[in-house]
């Protein structure tokens, strides 16, 4: 059982890879735009970044939907911005992260940690600025895309991660996640 966030500023494309990856593996694929609050859709829509308070109740739903499927013993593809490592902390250890003071779950050897393998996917800002240009019928305002630069802290070890180029096609991208997690 595997469980796997593709991360990534918006129009990444996450939703596309993850959702191919899924399809290849035969295993669950959840969006995380599909969980975001009717507040939280409203304010991307008119141009308003999201902040900490809009996004922890959030990514505590999707943390309890991880939680939910590894207590099933399904492999799982999460698609989600995960933008803060305290994001990617809380889609881990779930409503106690939030709380927490310390960075203590993010220590090389804690088993939480290993728990969810972070796909990053990484690209220049204008490519992906006119990726979002094309894209039509999605909450996302393209002018929040410079505020998602801004707000990236791209995993780092001790992370459990791998970054892959959106440079690349979706097919090699699904082709290198399943080499790294040893499924192809």
């Amino acid at each position: 059982m595997v469980l796997l966030v593709v991360m990534g500023v918006s129009g990444s494309g996450k939703s596309t890879v993850g959702s191919h990856l899924a399809a290849k593996l035969g295993w669950k694929f959840y969006d995380a735009d599909d969980y975001h609050p009717e507040e939280n859709t409203k304010k991307m829509a008119q141009g308003i970044p999201l902040n900490d308070q809009d996004r922890i109740p959030w990514l505590c739903k999707l943390h309890d939907i991880l939680m939910r499927e590894e207590s099933a013993g399904q492999s799982v593809i999460l698609a989600c911005s995960a933008l803060k490592k305290m994001y990617r902390h809380i889609l881990v250890s779930g409503r106690d992260a939030v709380y927490s003071k310390s960075d203590h779950l993010e220590e090389q050897g804690d088993p939480a940690t290993r728990k969810i393998l972070f796909i990053h996917l990484d690209g220049p800002m204008e490519l992906i600025a006119s990726r979002l240009t094309e894209r039509k019928g999605h909450f996302m305002s393209p002018e929040l895309l410079q505020s998602q630069f801004h707000t990236l802290e791209a995993p780092s070890a001790p992370e459990n991660f791998i970054t892959e180029s959106l440079e690349k096609s979706v097919s090699e991208i699904v082709s290198e996640i399943q080499k790294s997690i040893h499924l192809d």
